[in-house]
């Protein structure tokens, strides 16, 4: 059974907006600090967005006031609302969970061992 669940992902032109979802099983999204990675063609895995279990959030530069984090704790997902989208931010995008007591809200990816299987999002111009 899977643990992390992305959707969300689709084509979005420039400029636009887009909202991905991370389902995660309770055992693993309970008081977990929880991450959305990316990766593009040919290039390395880099971090975008984390939030801990308090809510406290953690940006990559090149998504601060653009992108927004969220969790909800009813329903176990964490949300990744993207606005103003560019060429720049299209890859697939990995929902993670670090589980470690009193966690890091980090998005470097070794503080993480729980993945998704990663939904995509292309823009286009």
């Amino acid at each position: 059974q899977a643990q992390l669940v992305e959707s969300g992902g689709d084509s979005v032109q420039e400029g636009g907006s887009l909202r991905l979802s991370c389902a995660a099983s309770p055992y693993t999204y309970g008081r977990a600090c929880m991450a959305w990675f990316r990766q593009a063609p040919g290039k390395e895995r880099e971090g975008v967005a984390a939030v801990g279990p308090r809510g406290i959030s953690n940006y990559a530069d090149s998504v601060k006031g653009r992108f927004i984090i969220s969790r909800d704790d009813a329903t176990n997902t964490v949300y990744l609302q993207m606005n103003t989208v560019n060429a720049e931010d299209t890859g697939m995008y990995y929902c993670a969970a670090n589980r470690r007591t009193n966690c890091v809200v980090s998005i470097l990816s070794r503080e993480y061992l729980t993945w998704g299987q990663g939904t995509q999002v292309s823009v286009s111009s």
